[in-house]
């Protein structure tokens, strides 16, 4: 069997639950090799809620997902290995949206921690307790949601940054919390915003093998891909002085790109 591992931690999810990625990719290495599994290749979120969606898109949007979705195209994959499914969804509309791409790559689960698991099995008792589990977790978030969100709307009202992660071309001025002008990184952004006048009838998909074709990479030094330049073009009022977090807008409170 040829399989590849997933592998994700978020930061409040890292202090709660223990799995490391190191933990979870030794996890996977032994579980294969005891199940005789070739593993092809491991891929990994790091710090990325399992709950993430791009709404617009209804893609799950965690770069590192969207690499294995890219590689299990283009390879011949029975089973994706991952420690529990938790890693691969953490809220109902990411798994239906896990289960709906994973169905289309003819690719199935195996869950170290749930050895009966599969997107393909209907077991009433499994569906209750993954959905109770699911909404637990949900409740859960909601709650640490809405006391974090009372603070940062408050920091955003008041122009300063109000935390997350900073977009690609700034950065966040030590000391100060404040977002400023990273000059390399928003020459890649001014780059993008090009292509696309430049090209208006382009896929997002042409844009970001022209970018990396050009030698431009992402805040990690990875390739492009179409996640990340849609990431790029939604943020346009952003990227031109405007500040938003919730209902709360903010003009001018950070140096403008374009």
């Amino acid at each position: 069997m040829k399989v590849i591992g997933y592998i994700r931690v978020s930061t409040q999810g890292q202090v709660r639950d223990g799995y490391s990625l190191a933990y979870q990719e030794d996890e996977i290495k032994a579980y294969c090799q005891t199940q005789g599994y070739t593993l092809l290749r491991l891929f990994k979120d790091e710090g990325i809620s399992g709950a993430k969606v791009d709404e617009e898109a209804l893609e799950v949007d965690r770069l590192g997902f969207q690499e294995m979705l890219e590689y299990l195209s283009y390879h011949e994959v029975d089973y994706v290995v991952t420690l529990n499914t938790s890693r691969l969804w953490r809220s109902d509309i990411v798994k239906v949206l896990v289960h709906r791409e994973f169905k289309k790559l003819g690719v199935d689960i195996r869950s170290i921690e749930q050895p009966q698991y599969s997107i393909h099995k209907k077991d009433p008792s499994d569906f209750l307790i993954n959905g109770l589990m699911e909404l637990l977790d949900q409740y859960q978030r909601l709650e640490i949601s809405l006391k974090l969100g009372r603070g940062r709307n408050k920091k955003a009202q008041q122009g300063g940054y109000a935390g997350g992660n900073v977009a690609l071309g700034y950065k966040v001025k030590k000391g100060q919390k404040r977002l400023v002008i990273d000059d390399r990184q928003a020459q890649t952004v001014q780059r993008v915003f090009d292509l696309k006048q430049q090209y208006p009838s382009w896929t997002l998909s042409q844009l970001a093998e022209k970018m990396n074709e050009e030698g431009h990479r992402t805040k990690q030094g990875k390739l492009f891909t179409k996640v990340q330049i849609k990431r790029i073009l939604d943020r346009k009022a952003f990227y031109s002085g405007l500040y938003h977090y919730g209902d709360i807008t903010a003009d001018g409170k950070h140096q403008a790109i374009l």
